[in-house]
């Protein structure tokens, strides 16, 4: 039995994406927990920017929003929000962009609009933010969230953000300046795209999991690339860093507010 759970192995997956010095887009959730653990071990220097128009941050605990005063306190500057978009993003300054979302289609096209018919949705979710832009000029993208067929879906309720569109070199017939999404990690491995359809094929699993697992969990029929990696477990310090981090963050927002009189 491990000593690790799905979730922090999903997160340790995440950040070891990130390298050393990299300018990260970050989104709020699973994606700022994996930013902020790679930032915490392996890459000290990398560079976090925040849609509040946070540069350089660095949260001594995951904030609750892009409006927590936790970002703006711990970065080493803040910017207005068009520059960010302009100056950074659509400048093509920023390496990755680290979304999430509701739900991901075999094309790495992400949903965080609604949950059934547009007009008529079962749910409403919080929106695309800065993700549509984000998808569209970050050199590359990451996306986390957890596996299920409701999640990994054939068909998007809504396409919040692009990501290689109908697949078969679509994106690139477009003026997106991104490569798209080249991971998208999960809680059982991680899928990426295959080179000339561009559709997400299983490229490695935790240790542990099974392929029959991985397509259970997904809405399409999952393809399986040549060669499937297993994913090392976290280490010792990967392991102390993450919980320390969320232990801070809890106890940081059992604390009352104390507005100044």
């Amino acid at each position: 039995m491990s000593d690790w759970t799905r979730d922090e192995m999903m997160t340790v997956t995440a950040a070891r994406q990130l390298w050393d010095g990299c300018v990260c887009f970050v989104g709020i959730g699973l994606p700022s927990a994996a930013c902020n653990l790679a930032r915490l071990t392996h890459a000290p220097d990398v560079v976090l920017i925040y849609e509040s128009g946070t540069l350089g941050t660095r949260p001594d605990v995951l904030p609750l929003s892009i409006g927590d005063g936790e970002l703006a306190d711990t970065a080493a500057c803040v910017i207005p929000l068009p520059e960010v978009f302009s100056y950074l993003l659509q400048a093509g300054r920023v390496d990755v962009g680290f979304l999430g979302a509701a739900q991901v289609d075999r094309y790495g096209n992400l949903n965080s609009t609604v949950i059934g018919p547009y007009d008529a949705p079962q749910t409403r979710l919080p929106g695309a933010g800065g993700a549509t832009e984000i998808a569209a000029h970050a050199r590359q993208t990451f996306v986390m969230l957890k596996a299920t067929p409701r999640s990994l879906v054939a068909q998007l309720d809504f396409r919040t953000s692009g990501g290689f569109l109908e697949g078969n070199g679509a994106r690139a017939r477009t003026s997106m300046r991104g490569t798209g999404p080249q991971s998208v990690i999960t809680d059982f491995g991680v899928l990426k795209p295959h080179p000339a359809s561009d559709e997400l094929q299983l490229s490695a699993l935790f240790d542990g999991t099974t392929v029959d697992e991985a397509c259970a969990a997904t809405g399409w029929p999952l393809k399986v690339a040549a060669t499937v990696e297993t994913i090392a477990p976290p280490t010792t310090v990967e392991l102390e860093t993450l919980r320390a981090l969320h232990a801070r963050t809890r106890e940081a927002h059992r604390r009352p507010v104390r507005l100044p009189a």
